[in-house]
């Protein structure tokens, strides 16, 4: 009998998860828009690029697989693939990638980072959607191979918020295993100011995710850029601007 209750009583939090993630879409979102389910860990993680803690176990897998710029690719060129968690501080993402040639050639961390090899992660703290441009109603983090985070500021520059995010990657062979933690923060968020403070998560809160990756072989252009959602229509790498972009990501017990 208490194993049935406890039965019972999942399914009705995750019929309640469900609803709370429709509720939240709405026309600033496009169909087809991907949801993503993140665990809970029970402690902090190390990131190390290893990735050999349990919780990463109960995670799914999401593949990138939507050809947004670029021609057509083999899979010895680019495959990728990506898990979520998350605790009530950080939310924790583990990338899988093989890329055949790994491409860093602006060492300047403000200029052109999005045509060197990175991987970009596009997060909607309250899953608004809409435009977030020039300012933090989301925010697109490129994530550089010396593990920076570039995005636009409010004053339409870019700004580095390596402060938000924890990176670690270890490469063997063509393989990547790349592990990001992550602070959230709210679209109140002021560039310059000593008062932020990333919110607190907690299971069922409902956030707007995209992943993705600038692919480069050695041109001064990135060749192909590769996301985990569907862009129907218009300029597909739009995503640092339109948060309408990305699907839902569901944190869940």
């Amino acid at each position: 009998m208490k194993e049935n209750f406890c039965v019972a009583r999942r399914m009705t939090a995750l019929l309640l998860v469900t609803v709370a993630a429709a509720a939240c879409a709405d026309s600033n979102h496009y169909n087809d828009r991907s949801e993503y389910r993140a665990p809970k860990a029970a402690h902090e993680l190390s990131i190390d690029g290893v990735a050999d803690e349990a919780i990463w176990q109960q995670a799914q897998w999401h593949d990138l697989t939507r050809r947004w710029l670029g021609p057509e690719y083999s899979a010895e060129d680019f495959e990728g693939r990506f898990k979520v968690v998350w605790t009530e501080s950080k939310l924790y993402i583990l990338g899988e990638f093989t890329d055949d040639i790994l491409i860093d050639t602006h060492r300047d961390p403000l200029v052109q980072y999005w045509d060197d090899d990175c991987l970009e992660i596009f997060l909607d703290e309250d899953f608004s959607g809409g435009d977030h441009q020039f300012n933090h109603n989301a925010f697109a983090y490129h994530m550089s191979l010396d593990n920076q985070a570039i995005d636009i500021g409010t004053d339409k520059q870019a700004r580095n918020y390596s402060h938000h995010v924890e990176s670690r990657w270890k490469q063997q062979g063509n393989k990547i295993t790349w592990e990001l933690a992550i602070d959230i923060y709210t679209d109140a968020y002021e560039d310059d100011s000593n008062a932020n403070h990333p919110v607190k998560l907690s299971a069922g809160k409902v956030m707007g995710l995209m992943v993705a990756y600038c692919d480069n072989d050695g041109s001064e252009l990135r060749e192909n850029f590769i996301g985990s959602e569907l862009v129907a229509e218009g300029p597909k790498d739009r995503g640092w601007i339109d948060a309408g972009l990305f699907g839902s990501l569901v944190l869940v017990e």
